[in-house]
């Protein structure tokens, strides 16, 4: 019997003219059967650092006064061999040549979800995949997706992927883990200093990772994979 996986999206300066250098795409999965344990254990370390189980985990609410929850929080992730990230960073969007490559934003942008998710992807297995909802366009966006992740495996059916759905990240847990994750990396690779807070927390998942961030990890990593896109030249 195949296992069913949650893998949950977010994303982070993917318009083309947003003003922001770095695009940052990453996924949090973990075995469906899991995930409601591992909310309760989130939930748990909420209250521990005297939160309210409703609170938010988000990139931008790092801040001296959380920081010892967010420091936890990453301890963990990195502890808990249920949960696996993965993110792709494209570090500077102003050097895309979309029309050399005879594309545009949107076909880019789904060419870096392809490479980010198809490498998590087995054919054995069995996913639903979660993307927090951003925009308008939203529907229009995870149908293409899900049909080009389709195509891409062979999976006419959908039996491997079953489905990708839009969802409001304060009611996903685990979903709020993938956009802190993305936060950092994109924090980081824009060269950004003013928070020591949010500066510790890249430190953190640096040791917990055994990864300086600014690179791809190897290809075969499975609990903290990351992929540094860069152009051809």
């Amino acid at each position: 019997m195949s296992e069913l996986y949650h893998v949950y999206c977010d994303e982070s300066c993917h318009l083309e003219n947003d003003e922001a250098k770095s695009m940052v795409l990453g996924a949090v999965w973990c075995p469906a059967s899991h995930r409601q344990m591992l909310a309760r254990e989130l939930k748990a370390l909420k209250k521990q650092h005297g939160l309210a189980s409703g609170f938010e985990i988000k990139w931008v609410k790092v801040s001296p006064g959380k920081l010892d929850f967010y420091l936890a929080l990453i301890d963990w992730f990195f502890a808990q061999d249920l949960l696996h990230f993965r993110g792709l960073v494209v570090p500077d969007k102003t050097s895309l040549q979309h029309d050399r490559f005879g594309q545009n934003h949107d076909q880019f942008y789904y060419k870096m979800w392809y490479h980010l998710l198809n490498r998590m992807i087995s054919p054995e297995e069995r996913y639903r995949i979660f993307l927090d909802i951003k925009d308008t366009q939203g529907q229009a966006k995870v149908a293409k997706l899900h049909q080009v992740l389709c195509n891409a495996n062979y999976d006419f059916d959908r039996n491997v992927i079953a489905s990708i759905e839009l969802v409001h990240s304060h009611d996903v847990l685990l979903l709020q883990l993938a956009d802190l994750f993305i936060g950092a990396l994109g924090y980081l690779h824009r060269g950004l200093l003013e928070s020591p807070a949010k500066t510790a927390v890249i430190q953190r998942i640096r040791q917990c990772s055994g990864m300086n961030l600014l690179q791809s990890s190897l290809v075969r990593a499975e609990k903290f994979n990351l992929f540094v896109w860069r152009p051809q030249q």
